[in-house]
Formats: C-alpha cells, structure tokens, sequence
C-alpha cells in the first residue's frame, strides 16, 4: 500500500485480487465462499495457539473473525530477554522458504516490532501445522545459538509502515 491522497476510485492499481474475489464468490455461492472463509479462520486460530504456546510470544491479534481478518500477528513480551530478536527470526523463516514478516509499527508506535502471517486460500492445516513445526524449531535455535548482534529492520530488508521499504544493506 501506499498513500492515496483522495477516497475516489482511479483504478491506479491493479485489481486482479478484487476480480479473483468476485469470481471466487460467484462460484462457490455464498454458503460455499462463507464456508472457505471459516476454514481459514480456523487456521488462523490454530496458529494463533500454537504461537502462543510457544512462550516468548504475545499475541497481538489471534486472527478471531469477531475482530479483524484471518491473519495472526504477534510481539516478543514485553520484557522478554531471549538473546534475539523479531528480525532474527523472520530471517530464519526465510531460510525455510517462509516469508514472516518483521516490522516495525507507524509513528508512535516504532519500537515496537511485530511478526504477522495472512491466511490465504488454499492455506490447509497441514500448511499451518509445517509453519508451526518451522517457528518452534527456529525459536529452538536461537535459545541454543543467539546472534552476537541482532538484525534491524533495514538489515532484514522487510516492509515499512513509513510507505518506504526497508533494504537490506549486504
């Protein structure tokens, strides 16, 4: 996303998501469309869970339908002094071929950093489970083998949420 300095419809940006919705929604019906947004909500709640059993995590959003759309996002506890950082483990995400971002919030907000994963369709439970098995292994690792310095955000090369991506620098 990036700023939009009116409310009008321009068409500036591609709308193929919003087409792939509509015929998704055509043709499984309404019944069938609620019934493929239940199951990712499902799975958001499953990864919700397990993330938050995992121990240096807090859940910012557990991917509730009463609250938002199925995705999970979560910070390191406040106080938490596990050696690492958010940064740190979206790197070793990525080297399992998971892109889980880390990023820093707006203005006001800029020291707090927080991960999140958007359940999309076709995201099974199988999927939820691998991601799961992949986050416990890697906080695994970084208790056993913390970095001598962490990664920042430009480091890492993830988004912004200052409308300017961050690089990386490497």
């Amino acid at each position: 996303g990036g700023n939009s300095p009116t409310f009008n419809l321009n068409y500036s940006r591609p709308a193929a998501q919003v087409i792939a919705q509509y015929y998704a929604f055509v043709r499984l019906g309404r019944e069938g469309y609620a019934q493929v947004q239940s199951r990712l909500y499902e799975s958001a709640a499953h990864i919700a869970a397990g993330i938050a059993e995992l121990g240096p995590f807090e859940l910012i959003h557990d991917g509730s339908p009463d609250t938002g759309i199925a995705a999970v996002s979560w910070r390191l506890r406040e106080g938490a002094d596990v050696g690492w950082n958010l940064y740190d483990l979206a790197d070793r995400m990525r080297t399992r071929g998971w892109l889980v971002p880390a990023y820093a919030l707006p203005p006001d907000q800029q020291d707090l950093s927080i991960q999140r994963v958007l359940i999309r369709h076709g995201f099974s439970r199988d999927l939820a489970d691998q991601l799961l098995d992949d986050l416990r292994r890697n906080v695994r690792a970084l208790e056993e083998h913390p970095p001598s310095r962490s990664m920042t955000e430009a480091e890492a090369g993830t988004a912004s949420h200052t409308g300017k991506a961050a690089r990386s620098h490497g």
